[in-house]
């Protein structure tokens, strides 16, 4: 197999839509561009830690290229930049925001596929505001081992093929309380089919800027969306519904298996419908479906669990306010808007019919989930574990799954043995279990666990990363000899610990 060094490169992007005149990483506002050129920095003692070889085979890439992956060595067929977008976030429109410490190498054409890989921490561009555009060793790990495990989880993400350490020491303030302290640094290179957000064609259509929101939809929907056209307002439709359904799709995935994205501002939001962006991320531990782990979003709990997919219903419609000046009939972009709806509501119903073991979804379903989710907030229920031993319990008794209950004593018995009894009889006694197993995952990337590994390796001490990369290839599968160590509920240790129950989006 090839070396980065060695492999084909694309330049579709930089050639396709309008880019800054300007080169570096100043910081600056850069109107009427899609893009900013920019060179990584180079990090003083670069060196390779975590691989996933699965995307790597993907990729058909030789492991290496430390220096590369660091950001230190620009090859030939690289045209490294930066790119433009907009947002709101938390609800508020932040005008331009942009790749502040990420940086991509290029479009990678491999086998008829072409995936762009992008550097997240190696300096600073256009974008970058007030910040070093680096990224520490705390932050480089959750992303490079949850974008992997989501993979693996069937959910669509962008990967991560590496991590390299720097060698650098970087101030950071994780809690933004006045106490900053030194931290390793990294640099992560994620991979996608491309980086371009929602937020990507806001920011034209804010700034009356039409020719290049123009171009922008042209290489996306060419590139991109190649079984779609844009030249009349029905295609443009057609292109939207399908950004729609890949997003609603992708949300009630998350829902599946207690994902909380954190942050799910429009810039965050993958025009493929891929989990992008993994900051202040978690599981849920117990069954809240108000929480989230985003310390900056604790008053409002906008992003929190069970608002997800109401947010993406609000993303996508700032989405389409961005193309309303393409459009002859603006009107007509309500139609996108019900099918993310339709295309959740499919979906969700769809994945709760897997969760229980049923073969099909019928209304009635709806009130027995309804009382599931009731239940599960009476008292302290960890979501993963309930699910994954429930796939295996004999009889309508809430004593076997007591291992799920961080109280036992609390658990409203009765309640539960009559929900158990309706569901038991629902499914003849006799539950679709490989339904089941498929689709509860045994293992996630719990944000203690994540912890744990972050602990070892700013010791130098790779071993519990890799431990997890591995055991998370196989979420689905048994895995007994993890079972003590990786199968339980969050220690309590845990339960107020900065990195597990609190999180920043500082990284």
């Amino acid at each position: 197999m090839p070396t980065l060094a060695e492999s084909k490169w694309l330049t579709r992007f930089l050639d396709e839509t309008p880019g800054d005149s300007q080169i570096g990483g100043k910081s600056r506002q850069v109107p009427n561009a899609c893009w900013s050129r920019v060179v990584p920095f180079c990090p003083p003692n670069p060196v390779l830690k975590l691989w996933s070889n699965d995307l790597a085979n993907t990729l058909n890439l030789e492991k290496g290229d430390d220096l590369i992956l660091g950001g230190g060595r620009v090859v030939g067929g690289m045209d490294t930049y930066a790119q433009r977008y907009g947002g709101h976030q938390f609800g508020n429109w932040a005008g331009q925001l942009g790749d502040g410490r990420a940086i991509t190498l290029g479009e990678l054409d491999v086998n008829d596929s072409v995936f762009e890989l992008q550097l997240k921490g190696s300096g600073k561009t256009p974008y970058s505001r007030f910040a070093d555009g680096k990224a520490v060793l705390r932050s480089s790990i959750r992303e490079f081992l949850c974008s992997e495990a989501m993979h693996h989880l069937g959910i669509p993400t962008t990967r991560a093929l590496s991590l390299v350490t720097t060698g650098e020491q970087i101030v950071r303030d994780v809690m933004y309380d006045g106490n900053p302290a030194l931290e390793p640094g990294a640099v992560v290179c994620r991979v996608s089919p491309s980086f371009i957000r929602f937020g990507s064609f806001q920011i034209h259509s804010s700034t009356g800027d039409y020719s290049t929101l123009q171009s922008l939809v042209e290489h996306t929907v060419k590139n991109h969306f190649p079984e779609h056209s844009i030249g009349d307002d029905e295609g443009r439709i057609s292109w939207l519904n399908t950004v729609a359904k890949q997003t609603a799709i992708m949300i009630s995935h998350w829902m599946r298996v207690g994902f909380v994205h954190g942050v799910m501002n429009t810039d965050n939001m993958s025009i493929h419908g891929l989990t992008i962006d993994y900051g202040p991320y978690g599981w849920i531990e117990d069954y809240n479906p108000n929480w989230t782990p985003n310390t900056t979003d604790a008053s409002t709990r906008r992003y929190r669990f069970g608002q997800q997919p109401q947010i993406g219903a609000w993303n996508l419609a700032r989405l389409l306010e961005s193309i309303v000046p393409l459009m002859d009939n603006p009107e007509t972009l309500h139609e996108v808007l019900d099918t993310y709806g339709d295309t959740f509501d499919h979906h969700h119903n769809k994945m709760w019919a897997e969760k229980l073991g049923l073969n099909e979804f019928i209304e009635d379903d709806k009130e027995l989930v309804r009382e599931l989710n009731t239940l599960m907030q009476m008292c302290e229920c960890d979501m993963t574990l309930f699910f994954r031993m429930l796939c295996s319990i004999d009889s309508p008794d809430i004593h076997e799954l007591n291992d799920a209950f961080y109280d036992i004593d609390s658990i409203p018995t009765d309640e539960w043995n009559t929900w158990l009894g309706k569901w038991f009889k629902r499914t003849g006694e006799k539950p679709n279990r490989s339904l089941m197993r498929a689709a509860n995952p045994k293992y996630v990337l719990r944000n203690w666990m994540a912890q744990l590994a972050i602990d070892a390796a700013e010791k130098g001490d790779f071993s519990v990363c890799e431990e997890l990369q591995n055991l998370l290839t196989r979420p689905y599968d048994e895995q007994p000899e993890f079972d003590e160590k990786w199968f339980k509920k969050r220690p309590e240790w845990a339960r107020t610990k900065i990195g597990c129950s609190m999180l920043s989006c500082s990284s």
